[in-house]
């Protein structure tokens, strides 16, 4: 029965980290940048976004973590090494949101208000405008890699199911 609910939160928690960031890439940032009168607004509607995107995904991490962690330490010797690749993805996925959040959007916003609110508004050569581009830059790729790590995740999870051994759990 524990396996069961510990399997369930684990697939909730990959679903809505990776849900939320699909949305946000595929269709929040899009509709926002084609349908609002200008990009500064875009940019308020997106960045005020992004920090909860971040906390759903930090919290969904732990809670995958936390999951994957005790089904590894039930689970017989061979079936851990799935787990184990599950958790390092996860661990990856964790530390890049923490980053993100923590240091790139920080900093951004920090530029922005440096550059007198509207970043749209200061020359192309300003040195903050093009840190703040850079920084732009760096935190798609960022959510990228996060997106691509926890589809590497849904991948795992797929096989783990496959494998005739996932799934007995050693009694304690």
């Amino acid at each position: 029965m524990i396996e069961t609910i510990l399997r369930a939160l684990r697939l909730l928690a990959i679903v809505a980290w990776l849900g939320g960031l699909a949305f946000f890439a595929f269709v929040l940032a899009p509709v926002a940048f084609h349908r609002l009168p200008s990009a500064h607004e875009a940019g308020i509607v997106v960045g005020g976004t992004l920090p909860i995107l971040h906390r759903i995904g930090l919290v969904s991490g732990a809670v995958f973590y936390i999951a994957t962690g005790l089904l590894w330490l039930r689970a017989e010797v061979q079936t851990r090494a799935i787990y184990a690749l599950e958790m390092v993805l996860a661990g990856i996925m964790l530390a890049i949101t923490t980053y993100s959040q923590l240091k790139v959007i920080p900093a951004m916003e920090r530029d922005r208000v440096t550059a007198g609110g509207v970043i749209e508004a200061a020359d192309v050569e300003n040195p903050v405008r093009t840190d703040f581009e850079r920084r732009h830059v760096l935190s798609e790729r960022l959510e990228g890699a996060v997106f691509f790590c926890g589809l590497g995740v849904v991948l795992l999870l797929a096989v783990e199911g496959k494998r005739p051994e996932t799934g007995r759990i050693k009694r304690i």
